[in-house]
């Protein structure tokens, strides 16, 4: 089956798991997964499940990246941090809806391979610090001081204060928490100039490694 045609299967698959957002769906219809794949996985790349990527990581289920996307209630002037850029796939997804994508990760064979993907398909609206996730958006262009929506791709021992200090108000935070598996999916609203936390939905992701370098 072509490559498209299982892109297309996996967004009715989406939709039949409950997924609605019309943006969302469009930009999963227009990312090619294997893309960002590993070679050896293309022919996987249209499963819903995560897969492996370089330096022991993975490129997540699309289901549960659809899911975080949607409790993000993305506009199209949303600027998005994203901690965990990854293979780059879902910052593609996010570059596709939001107006700005600003990603950080620390392994700089990630971030390199993935700036380079990105930058291939046409992206001019995502911008890459290669550091350490716990910290946020620091050191980095544009010196954005918060943001709107923040999503977390690894899963963090706790929630991140320093992450959190960078949630506007009235925005919208998500992260998975936990040091084993299952971890807990976490909604963090700032309301007020306070935080609000609520449980989602358990889920097993990659641990949020801080720089150890």
């Amino acid at each position: 089956m072509r490559f498209e045609d299982q892109r297309q299967k996996l967004v009715e698959a989406l939709k039949h798991n409950g997924i609605t957002d019309k943006r969302i769906l469009s930009a999963f219809l227009s990312i090619p997964r294997e893309d960002y794949v590993l070679p050896e996985y293309r022919e996987y790349a249209y499963r819903n499940s995560p897969l492996p990527i370089l330096e022991d990581q993975t490129i997540s289920q699309p289901q549960m990246i659809a899911i975080m996307l949607c409790e993000l209630n993305l506009h199209e002037d949303d600027i998005v941090l994203e901690i965990g850029t990854g293979s780059g796939y879902q910052t593609a997804l996010l570059a596709k809806i939001v107006k700005e994508v600003c990603t950080v990760e620390l392994r700089d064979i990630l971030s390199l391979r993935a700036q380079k993907t990105l930058k291939q398909a046409g992206f001019k609206n995502i911008y890459f610090r290669i550091g350490d996730g716990w910290q946020g958006w620091q050191q980095a262009y544009p010196p954005y001081k918060e943001f709107n929506k923040i999503v977390v791709s690894a899963a963090a021992s706790e929630i991140p204060q320093k992450i959190c200090d960078q949630l506007a108000e009235g925005g919208v935070m998500i992260s998975p928490v936990g040091k084993g598996v299952p971890q807990m999916l976490y909604i963090v609203k700032r309301e007020k100039g306070e935080l609000k936390y609520r449980e989602h939905l358990p889920c097993a992701f990659v641990p949020l490694v801080k720089n150890a370098r």
